[in-house]
């Protein structure tokens, strides 16, 4: 049976309420992602929804449907099929219903074990069989989009496979530039001993605004590191004490293995040109500015030193990393310091 025209558009209108607080959200951003794909499965979903409270509303007529309905309600959705064809087994009258009600759940979007196939059979047969019922309309409409969703769950399923693949494709590529970073590290790690053995640096390229230091041998950079400067460090060193790091081209001229830092290189500064800029500004150009590692007794400080510029004018590496420059910097290296 179904309920008079005013009920049905009351429970209607309930439903409208019900999705514009609860649905539409979700729906909204089904859409965003799937685009028109998503809308026919939404327009689905809302069908289906709208039915079952259309048909739940009449249940309360007859004992059997008011039970099914209920374990429908429950999500209960094999042992509400299984009472619905005991109703009809006591009541043929009610197939129309019935199978109109079986369709719903077959194809009901929250059924794990939904199947559009047996829900097209009920819809089919209900029209087949019983062209007068009222319950014919909605059953065509039903079947209209059972057809689309299944075509688009078909599609779906497709382009997930397919991305599927891809995720793997590239997962596997990730794997191989993971191996071969690897591989580089390796043959970096070669190339620096080799070089270390030789002692083929032949420059020391300083760069501020970078913070690094980078180890050259015939145009080809060997190694970079991280360095602090001195706490000044923006722009070239002018005078003694204003915690500046120079700028321009010196060499390793001496070191001092004696020295507060660990192992210092000396650098060639001051040159000719910033003693001639001294002597214009009438100030002393300064000196003793060193490439170090860190302070004595400080190595457990390691990378953090990096992080804040500390020196007078020097440019700081990790005692671990000086060892290395020194080995492999003999005096006599060109340092060229870059703003």
């Amino acid at each position: 049976m179904i309920l008079p025209r005013g009920e049905r558009m009351r429970e209607l209108r309930i439903f409208q309420i019900v999705l514009s607080d609860r649905f539409r959200p979700s729906l909204a951003y089904m859409v965003k992602k799937q685009g028109r794909m998503v809308k026919h499965l939404c327009l689905f979903s809302i069908c289906i929804f709208t039915a079952s409270i259309l048909i739940s509303g009449c249940s309360h007529l007859n004992e059997g449907f008011q039970e099914a309905n209920d374990l429908f309600n429950q999500g209960s959705y094999k042992d509400s099929l299984n009472k619905y064809e005991q109703i009809i087994e006591k009541d043929p009258t009610t197939e129309d219903r019935v199978l109109f009600e079986m369709g719903i759940i077959y194809a009901h979007p929250k059924n794990d074990q939904k199947d559009y196939h047996k829900s097209l059979e009920c819809f089919q047969k209900l029209i087949k069989d019983y062209p007068a019922s009222p319950y014919r309309q909605n059953s065509e409409m039903m079947i209209f989009y059972i057809n689309n969703v299944a075509v688009k769950d078909k599609m779906i399923a497709t382009q997930q496979a397919q991305i599927e693949t891809l995720q793997q494709e590239v997962k596997g590529k990730e794997n191989e530039v993971i191996a071969l970073q690897i591989k580089i590290e390796a043959l970096e790690q070669k190339v620096f001993a080799y070089a270390i053995r030789k002692g083929s640096v032949d420059k020391i390229l300083i760069e501020k605004k970078a913070r690094r230091l980078m180890l050259i041998s015939k145009g080809e950079v060997l190694k970079t590191y991280k360095i602090a400067l001195g706490g000044n460090p923006d722009g070239a060193k002018e005078r003694q004490g204003d915690n500046k790091t120079p700028e321009g081209t010196y060499v390793i001229d001496s070191r001092n293995k004696d020295s507060r830092y660990h192992l210092s290189l000396h650098i060639s500064y001051p040159n000719e040109r910033d003693k001639k800029r001294a002597r214009e500004l009438g100030v002393s150009p300064g000196g003793n500015i060193m490439i170090h590692g860190l302070k004595n007794g400080s190595s457990l400080v390691g990378d953090l030193h990096a992080e804040v510029d500390w020196t007078k004018g020097c440019i700081a590496v990790t005692d671990e990393e000086i060892e290395e420059i020194d080995k492999i910097a003999p005096n006599g290296t060109v340092v060229e310091i870059r703003p």
